[in-house]
């Protein structure tokens, strides 16, 4: 694209010289701007409203309104003093409580998991509320990094119980779905949910493991998941990329409500 101080040509963009005088500018000028906006890729700087103006002889003021139009649409994003940019495409929507392999299969992505933690612990009272099994007893702890076509989308933490799922200990997580393992081992089903989500800037680690600054806004997602039984499948907190996920929490209601207080594992 020229330099913003540089005039602006859209033909070298396959866009039309001038814009018809027989139909709404404003329109013409929006189908202008999508199409310069699918040929530049998401990241690319836009033209100044300047360059615009004096390209599509339109005012600013309307060049001005069909960006921030765009803007309101997600197909470009405003950056306070800075040029307007092409936005990312729309993050896939992940449905909490769900496998993760099986929300992106249906996008057509390719699901990932690079295990960072695989440890054993002792229950404590306070995991004991949380899992519903007596303390002092054994759980599994997962940390996982989520990949959606090789590219990190969030960190999982998930905490089982090993006296409800012996063995569950011995599965290469790398390569299975802890969902589809629990319901073909011991016949536990996802059923319902108990989420809350807020957003937050990352830690160092979770930075360095999601490939982002930590000033980059992340949802921290605390959860309690049960099966149609009612019994505690997990107990986990997540953290995953705000610019790549975009969570759907909606779920049938569990007819054995926790209080909030006991889902925070901090």
């Amino acid at each position: 694209m020229a330099n913003r101080s540089e005039p602006f040509d859209p033909t070298a963009y396959g866009l039309p010289a001038q814009l018809d005088e027989d139909q709404p500018k404003g329109d013409q000028l929006r189908e202008a701007l999508e199409s310069l906006a699918a040929h530049l890729g998401p990241g690319a700087p836009l033209p100044s409203e300047r360059q615009l103006a004096d390209a599509f002889g339109v005012a600013r003021m309307t060049v001005r309104g069909e960006v921030r139009r765009l803007a309101a649409d997600g197909v470009i994003r405003l950056r306070a003093r800075a040029a307007a940019i092409v936005a990312d495409p729309a993050a896939p929507r992940y449905t909490v409580g769900y496998s993760f392999a099986h929300e992106l299969a249906r996008r057509g992505k390719q699901a990932g998991s690079i295990v960072q933690e695989h440890n054993i612990l002792r229950v404590t009272p306070r995991l004991a509320e949380l899992l519903e099994v007596p303390a002092g007893t054994r759980a599994l702890r997962l940390v996982r990094v989520r990949t959606a076509d090789g590219q990190p989308t969030g960190v999982e933490r998930p905490t089982l119980s090993l006296e409800r799922f012996p063995g569950l200990e011995d599965v290469d997580f790398e390569h299975a779905s802890l969902y589809e393992t629990i319901r073909d081992r011991w016949g536990a089903e996802p059923s319902s949910v108990q989420a809350h989500v807020t957003a937050v800037h990352p830690s160092a680690d979770d930075a360095e493991l999601l490939g982002i600054d930590d000033a980059v806004p992340c949802l921290l997602v605390t959860l309690v998941q049960r099966d149609t039984s009612g019994q505690v499948i997990e107990a986990g907190r997540s953290i995953y990329r705000g610019d790549r996920y975009d969570l759907d929490i909606s779920r049938r209601a569990t007819t054995l409500p926790m209080p909030a207080a006991k889902t925070d594992l901090a």
